[in-house]
């Protein structure tokens, strides 16, 4: 039988978006879904107010869409700097509760409160005003997970400038694609980071690539693991900037002022700078966070992730702005083994836990359920990738006793958030997505734009919604590669360029899935079938640990379907692939019956453990496998690309 949470009586009442249900008069989550859509300038005007976020001067009205349905403009007149809303606020009313707390892979802890996060915030201002850092100015941040990379963002944000965060583990070629587009004039690093037992150096990296970087004139400097060494021209210490006096003055921006350049992974061509706004972002991550997440003050928020992918933005900006804590962990989650995580939420009371479906797999595998105290727990959260059920259903009943919902969410870079979003006030049925997010007018359509149930379809959006990129950055004056990206395929429709599935169940409930990148998803003798469909048939077999599924070119099916996979045991590849190819055979169906099954030692994944399917059919196909340079283990596609070569 299907797994479905059931919310509670403390769900149903004193969760944040009970309150916002009652203030807006409506009774399921279904209802606040319609009215939030129905009118999308009185939907984001109660959360501004329910959430009470600072306008320093008021606006005009929530949303102008006078240049039509891709070019809104949110808040016209108002102004907001998002660090007086995440920072400013809290630090003046709870200026001795925990801001961020940090956790290293050593085991080594630190804690900041709002009132120290300010002080440090104003420190750093001071320095970057010093450098002639100011409104208008991209700096790219290129850090850690650290405290200090908090006070990178705000202080930058503080100035009016743009901030331009990296992937801590970006290669040279990878930074200066992205600070040449954003013609940052500084960056704010760390000497390395440690990741498994080892120190990464980062600053030799950054160094490489400011070679051909130009425009950057200063350079910041953490000495985070003791080998910073000699600073060169252009470089000054982070704890320079410290022992400043303080700043007081945080720069006035407009609600549609740029906070951030949010580059795409660029695994499909150049990286895209989506370009979101102080307000646009600011009430976006705070809506997402409160209503989703359960945050507020005196619960602790952790998603394992990476300040250059968007979770890290909306970690720290939507914790914060809801007064909340932000937990940092610094390292893998796997060390020095898979207690690692439970012991994290253990130790630091963690209300709001974010975990990778292939970290769950990962965990599951090795068969153990977690001693550790888990009842601070309130939320479960999850992003990036499709679910199977059983690590789902573990992860739900096993390990947390059926008693924590889990917020499976899906969006991406340019939206700043989630479309789809399920809330602790209804039930959540095994994988689901839940339903479309607030204030998100999402649908799943077929070629000509109609609506679908109970098929595969297009991911799309009706309305725009504040944190919705306002174009890319260094596109030309008609927007034409952002228009080609998102409204080019239907007439008045954002496009994100997922597969999804809405099925409708006769028990009233309906489930919300994506079944991944419309590049991923396979036509097998003209259907498509999703890689997550097939692979979560394969998570059922004993010997499989984790499995990655690609469609690969065929002359009699159009596409026919390969399955990677991580061995549990030691079985004979050849027993594990028969069983595999009998249960797509019998679950799925006859045409969907993996061609090869091929055992190999790691899948390709991201720091954030998504994996790299584009990466595995590249590999397959002896083909430019594009940037890996967000991968943990880029050389897993080399090992997949040489297994396939050796094929009879």
């Amino acid at each position: 039988m299907t797994y479905v949470w059931t919310p509670d009586e403390d769900y149903l009442e004193n969760s944040n978006v009970a309150r916002l249900m009652r203030t807006l008069g409506v009774a399921t989550a279904d209802e606040l879904r319609a009215r939030s859509v129905g009118d999308i300038g009185a939907f984001w005007q109660a959360v501004v107010e329910d959430l009470d976020i600072p306008f320093a001067t008021p606006y005009a009205q929530v949303v102008d869409q006078t240049r039509g349905v891709a070019w809104p403009e949110w808040f016209p007149g108002g102004g907001l700097n998002a660090v007086d809303a995440c920072l400013g606020k809290w630090a003046g009313r709870t200026p001795e509760a925990a801001a961020v707390v940090h956790e290293a892979e050593d085991g080594t802890t630190s804690e900041v409160t709002y009132a120290e996060l300010a002080d440090r915030v104003a420190r750093v201002r001071a320095g970057l005003r010093a450098a002639g850092i100011g409104k208008g100015d991209a700096v790219a941040l290129y850090m850690p997970m650290t405290p200090d990379a908090v006070v990178a963002t705000y202080a930058v944000v503080s100035t009016g400038a743009m901030l331009v965060p990296l992937f801590s583990g970006f290669a040279p070629g990878a930074i200066a694609s992205r600070v040449q587009d954003a013609g940052a004039v500084a960056v704010i690093t760390a000497d390395g980071t440690l990741r498994r037992g080892r120190s990464t150096s980062m600053l030799p990296q950054l160094r490489e690539a400011l070679g051909s970087c130009p425009t950057v004139r200063t350079v910041a400097v953490v000495d985070n693991i003791g080998e910073r060494g000699a600073l060169g021209p252009g470089e000054v210490a982070w704890e320079d900037w410290l022992a400043l006096d303080p700043d007081p003055d945080v720069e006035p921006t407009s609600a549609s002022d740029v906070l951030l350049l949010a580059y795409t992974s660029g695994t499909t061509g150049k990286p895209k700078g989506a370009v979101h706004t102080h307000a646009g972002f600011v009430v976006k991550t705070a809506c997402e966070v409160s209503y989703g997440f359960e945050m507020g003050p005196g619960r602790t928020f952790c998603w394992i992730t990476d300040m250059g992918w968007i979770m890290g933005p909306l970690s720290i900006l939507g914790t914060h702005g809801t007064g909340g804590t932000l937990l940092l962990y610094e390292g893998s989650p796997d060390v020095p083994d898979t207690t690692r995580l439970w012991r994290l939420v253990e130790r630091h009371r963690v209300s709001m836990l974010g975990v990778s479906p292939t970290l769950i797999r990962a965990l599951r595998s090795k068969g153990l359920l977690p001693t550790q105290a888990l009842d601070s727990v309130r939320v479960l959260g999850s992003t990036g990738e499709p679910w199977d059920p059983e690590s789902y259903e573990w992860l739900a009943r096993d390990v947390f006793g059926s008693r924590v919902p889990i917020i499976n969410f899906s969006g991406g870079t340019e939206v700043g958030g989630s479309f789809l979003c399920p809330y602790p006030v209804e039930p959540i049925r095994s994988c689901s997505l839940g339903g479309p997010a607030l204030g998100m007018d999402v649908d799943v359509v077929d070629d000509r734009a109609r609506p679908v149930r109970g098929e595969i379809g297009e991911l799309v959006c009706r309305q725009p919604w504040p944190a919705m990129t306002r174009g890319i950055w260094n596109d030309d004056a008609e927007g034409s590669r952002y228009h080609e990206a998102y409204w080019s395929t239907y007439d008045g429709l954002w496009r994100h360029g997922d597969y999804a599935l809405c099925e409708e169940y006769g028990d009233g409930t309906t489930g919300w899935f994506i079944l991944g990148r419309s590049d991923d998803v396979m036509n097998v003798a003209g259907k498509r079938v999703a890689p997550a469909e097939i692979e979560s048939v394969v998570a059922v077999d004993e010997g499989v640990a984790e499995s990655a599924v690609v469609g690969i070119p065929d002359t009699t099916k159009g596409e026919a379907v390969w399955v990677f996979y991580v061995a549990r045991g030691d079985e004979e590849e050849s027993v594990v692939a028969a069983r595999v190819r009998g249960r797509v055979a019998a679950e799925v169906g006859k045409p969907f019956a993996p061609s090869q099954v091929l055992r190999v030692q790691q899948l390709p994944k991201t720091r954030s453990a998504k994996i790299l399917r584009r990466a595995i059919r590249a590999a397959v196909l002896d083909a430019d496998p594009g940037d890996l340079s967000g991968a943990e283990n880029p050389q897993a596609v080399d090992e997949i690309r040489v297994q396939v070569k050796a094929l009879p």
